[in-house]
């Protein structure tokens, strides 16, 4: 018996070895694509509740309620975004429309109800302010992988650190940006960006990571402002992956006439 538990113990030390050996073998770019497809791509479509909470530096507090659906086109490739707001009154009705593309800028539109105005979000608009809190447009459908170098920094126990350079320095305000990536799920955890003096001077963090459908989930995550000393904080509740959302809902028709029966909430 004590033979066979050295031999178990020892073929069980030899495949962890392996396991761990395996992982620390990942070039950046192949944890890049895992960590994108883990965050971006759970199941076919997706649907979310959030609640954003803006506070400004000097603690003043804004609230925001959104809808966002999600549906991609391919895994790893084309997606479709529409973020509809129902509160407050002031932007309720505003809608934000990406169409997400992976060998070209993406679209981007916002619908103002009380002009009734379509406006079209210029590509060199997506790293500014999204509704007025911290999070920036292309926050919203996330950043390409192929817009950055990827460079494997440090690996511990628990995280890959992977330093990101942008190809295009001239369309966004960061010198680099730092992720740390959990090893177990690929969720990126924690981002900070870097102006041209090597200063960190925005942070992004998952606070709350939940398994939903069999899909490691971020539910909670703040971006904060460190030279303003102001952050926005998102929870994202009632998520549903997999839900079959049509196609015609990513249209620049759903802008005026929004798909009320995909944007109540899920029946418990």
């Amino acid at each position: 018996m004590k033979f066979k538990y050295i031999c178990f113990y020892f073929i069980f030390t030899i495949l962890s070895m392996g396991y761990v050996h395996a992982q620390t073998d990942l070039d950046a770019d192949t944890i890049i694509q895992r960590s994108n497809l883990a965050s971006m791509y759970a199941g076919q479509d997706g649907r979310a509740e959030t609640l954003m909470t803006i506070i400004d530096n000097k603690g003043r507090k804004q609230i925001r309620q959104f809808v966002i659906l999600r549906r991609d086109r391919e895994e790893g490739g084309d997606q479709d975004f529409f973020v509809i707001f129902s509160r407050p009154a002031d932007v309720r009705n505003t809608i934000f429309l990406v169409s997400k593309k992976v060998d070209a800028e993406d679209d981007r539109w916002l619908y103002l109800p009380n002009l009734d105005l379509v406006k079209r979000i210029a590509a060199g608009d997506k790293r500014t302010s999204f509704v007025g809190s911290q999070f920036f447009y292309e926050d919203v459908s996330g950043r390409r992988p192929d817009e950055d170098h990827h460079h494997l920094v440090d690996t511990t126990e628990t995280h890959f650190i992977i330093d990101n350079t942008p190809k295009n320095t001239a369309s966004v305000e960061f010198q680099s940006y730092r992720l740390w990536i959990n090893k177990q799920n690929y969720l990126p955890q924690r981002a900070d960006y870097f102006d041209t003096q090597g200063e960190v001077y925005r942070q992004i963090e998952a606070l709350n990571i939940e398994e939903i459908q069999g899909y490691p989930t971020i539910t909670k995550m703040k971006v904060s402002d460190l030279r303003s000393g102001g952050s926005t904080t998102n929870e994202m509740r009632f998520i549903q992956y997999d839900i079959g959302l049509p196609e015609e809902i990513f249209s620049e028709r759903s802008l005026r006439h929004p798909p009320r029966q995909w944007l109540k909430r899920p029946k418990k």
